[in-house]
């Protein structure tokens, strides 16, 4: 039976994770007239450098991936951060941020379909009562905006991306882990990124950047990248994508209390309201089960790939 302890053990980086996920919406304002690949390029690039070196530093193998493993890896790269950050950027021409938002919150219903079977067992009824309530406070959180058919488009390619951002991990979690599968997703997403720069920006717009915008560049890679995605991928691996992926309705709160300490005023009643039903939907999805619990099973990559 899983103690109350070692739930929140093994919850507790995920929460954390979403936390900083959260706070890069505020940090993301002072880039909006950065060049956009060339910004995030070097974002990756900084936080592939700082994974390895921390990897090193803590004695943990970094493993070469191998036959299809790579392909997994760089579909993370491509949905997760690149087309993810595509579509966020290009779906507030269209759309108020809040559409977009309130689109990636429903995430928790995708990750508590989806992720379970890729993981070898049934969805949680527990996970799948709990996902929309979830959702519905995101939702009174972020609020709803103005849109047009193309902001639709943007923001449901940005639910996808995100969705894909963890469940294309389950196939290589477990030969990887959370430090393999951060660092090659990253360095990955550095290079396709650094592809795009060269076709439609220049590495010489690099040099307009500001202090401002380059100490959010680093926020960006460091916590919010390299930090984050550890945390997150290490509570996927420990409890499942249908129980993380409620976590991630945990990101606009954070945003929310971001705002507030960066002086955009005191969140009204409907955000209250919200936070509290996110609250009530985590305490009922994220409850420890009574009775005995089939352990994680992540596909196996390692029997059917070509040796390295």
């Amino acid at each position: 039976m899983q103690t109350h302890s070692t739930a929140f053990r093994d919850l507790a980086p995920g929460i954390a994770g979403m936390a900083l996920v959260g706070s890069s919406v505020t940090v993301s304002r002072a880039l909006v007239d950065a060049p956009l690949f060339a910004t995030q390029a070097v974002r990756y690039a900084v936080a592939a450098l700082l994974l390895l070196a921390l990897a090193r530093a803590a004695g943990v193998p970094v493993l070469r991936p191998r036959g299809r493993e790579w392909l997994w890896l760089a579909g993370i790269a491509a949905t997760g951060l690149v087309l993810f950050n595509v579509a966020v950027v290009r779906g507030v021409a269209h759309a108020e941020p809040a559409v977009i938002a309130v689109a990636v919150a429903s995430v928790p219903i995708l990750l508590g379909l989806m992720g379970p079977f890729l993981e070898g067992r049934r969805p949680s009824r527990q996970v799948l009562l709990a996902a929309p309530v979830v959702v519905a406070g995101a939702l009174l959180v972020e609020g709803t905006g103005r849109t047009d058919a193309a902001g639709v488009a943007w923001a449901a390619l940005a639910l996808g991306c995100e969705a894909a951002f963890t469940l294309l991990a389950v196939p290589v979690l477990r030969r990887h882990g959370p430090w393999g599968v951060s660092v090659h997703a990253v360095w990955l997403g550095a290079l396709m990124l650094a592809g795009l720069t060269l076709v439609f920006e220049s590495p010489s717009d690099l040099v307009s950047l500001g202090p401002a915008q380059w100490a959010a560049a680093g926020y960006l890679a460091v916590m919010v990248t390299a930090v984050a995605f550890l945390l997150w991928y290490r509570t996927v691996a420990a409890v499942g994508t249908g129980r993380a992926g409620l976590l991630t309705g945990i990101a606009p709160l954070a945003a929310a209390g971001a705002g507030v300490l960066t002086g955009s005023g005191v969140p009204g009643p409907a955000v209250w309201l919200g936070l509290l039903v996110v609250i009530v939907g985590l305490a009922a999805g994220l409850r420890p089960d009574r009775g005995p619990q089939a352990p994680v099973r992540t596909p196996r990559t390692d029997r059917t790939a070509a040796p390295s």
